[in-house]
């Protein structure tokens, strides 16, 4: 079913998880709700047993292009994210070229308002081709069409105090965010998995928690002495959690993410050997699982970011040692986050909106995204079918990338409808056409 028109009504969706309403979507906003909605024209769709969230935002996503388009493009990975139920994802740095100029960042910027599928926010570089050494054009990036809030050597850890004081100092300014990859780089030299029981029978070297604790410790301390934001990127430990939650306690303006993989897998998985689980930071404990899911429950761990992170299939079907670290998400985010977290009873529909829409939002400085669901606001929401049931096939996904963890599991849930600015961009569960205006409509950004 392919439709560009513009009034949609959806007929008895869960709106968060509770009563049944009708919603009417007209010109891009959510026109009305209520009970026995009629409008001439409008496309009914059928929503009843299906629940109504806001459009899910991304706070770390790899689209690799420009530069690393045998792995993803732009328009790949913007149509997963479409499928997964996302309205908009922050693209990271570490492209080729690094997104570390106003070129760069305006060119992923444009790339993603041409493909229409989700508004792509990029993520600016911290240091000159993540290499640590002097801060990147912040300002520019900042200023430039993309206007940039945020900013990471994801996959690389600032590791020089100096540095990333400067960095916190600097983003001060527009209000930007620093997004911290912790991992102290002396404490990590070699490691190939989580240390730990595992790590000692299979042989491999590991992967110390206190190499990312120390670093979020250090780092929530400069956030503070500086009075600047501070973004946690993919907490693994339940030593992190700890850290966390006391810089919070101290009125400390720190933000923090989980990935979907480490709210479910352990190292445990590591005796296989299959490169597939090779991710950093690693897979790590049931207890560190545990802590992971208690954190983002109490809010202590603001969001879920998926780390999106495609690769060709020569780059994780080899020896361990040499496979490349990273696992796709987008399109198993939201299922897994309903395993880990609602079907446990740690969270309910309006906490995963929270999770994944409201707080992501926030915190990119996203102004049209994770809206409340009401009239007047931005139709930029997804109908999950909460009861749906399927089996995860790689191959069938809209990513290049066929690294996903989850390959052969049953996982709950399933994206139905996604809503971008009131244009359906999936239908009964498959792509239907991106906006047809993506270009023309204003970024929406702070």
């Amino acid at each position: 079913m392919t439709t560009t028109t513009g009034t949609y009504l959806i007929k008895g969706a869960s709106i968060l998880g509770g009563e049944a309403s009708d919603l009417m979507v007209r010109d891009g906003i959510i026109a009305e709700i209520g009970n026995g909605l009629a409008a001439d024209g409008a496309t009914v769709i059928d929503a009843a047993g299906l629940v109504a969230l806001p459009g899910m935002v991304d706070v770390h996503t790899h689209l690799r292009e420009p530069g690393r388009e045998d792995a993803e493009t732009v328009e790949t990975g913007t149509r997963a994210a479409a499928l997964g139920g996302y309205t908009a994802v922050h693209a990271m740095a570490n492209s080729t070229p690094v997104a570390d100029t106003a070129g760069v960042v305006e060119q992923v910027y444009t790339l993603g308002r041409t493909a229409g599928w989700v508004d792509v926010r990029p993520v600016g570089a911290v240091t000159v081709g993540l290499a640590g050494e002097q801060l990147a054009e912040l300002g520019a990036m900042a200023d430039s069409r993309a206007r940039v809030r945020m900013f990471s050597d994801d996959g690389i850890c600032v590791h020089d105090p100096v540095l990333m004081r400067r960095a916190l100092e600097y983003v001060k300014a527009f209000d930007g965010v620093v997004a911290q990859h912790a991992q102290e780089p002396r404490l990590t030299a070699g490691a190939q998995m989580n240390e730990g029981d595992v790590s000692a029978v299979l042989g491999l070297t590991g992967w110390p928690a206190v190499a990312e604790e120390s670093i979020i410790a250090r780092d929530v301390l400069l956030a503070q002495h500086v009075g600047s934001r501070l973004h946690v990127c993919h907490v693994s430990t339940a030593g992190s959690v700890e850290i966390i939650r006391w810089a919070k306690e101290r009125g400390i303006d720190v933000t923090a993410e989980v990935t979907p993989h480490h709210l479910l897998l352990t190292d445990d998985l590591v005796r296989s050997y299959d490169p597939v689980f090779k991710v950093n930071p690693p897979l790590r404990t049931d207890a560190d699982v545990q802590a992971l899911r208690a954190g983002l429950a109490d809010g202590t761990i603001d969001v879920v970011g998926t780390d999106h992170a495609p690769h060709p299939s020569e780059h994780k079907e080899c020896e361990w040692a040499q496979a490349a670290m990273g696992m796709t998400g987008l399109e198993t985010a939201l299922s897994v986050v309903q395993h880990a977290m609602i079907e446990t009873g740690l969270m309910t529909w309006a906490d995963f909106a929270r999770v994944t829409s409201t707080a992501a939002a926030r915190i990119g400085r996203l102004t049209d995204q994770g809206r409340p669901i009401e009239a007047g606001e931005p139709a930029n929401l997804i109908l999950v079918d909460p009861a749906a049931r399927w089996t995860v096939d790689p191959f069938a996904m809209a990513t290049m990338g066929r690294n996903s963890p989850f390959k052969g599991r049953e996982l709950p849930g399933k994206v139905v409808v996604t809503f971008f600015k009131g244009h359906p961009t999936v239908l009964d569960g498959a792509l239907n056409t991106p906006h047809p205006d993506a270009a023309a409509t204003p970024a929406g950004a702070a």
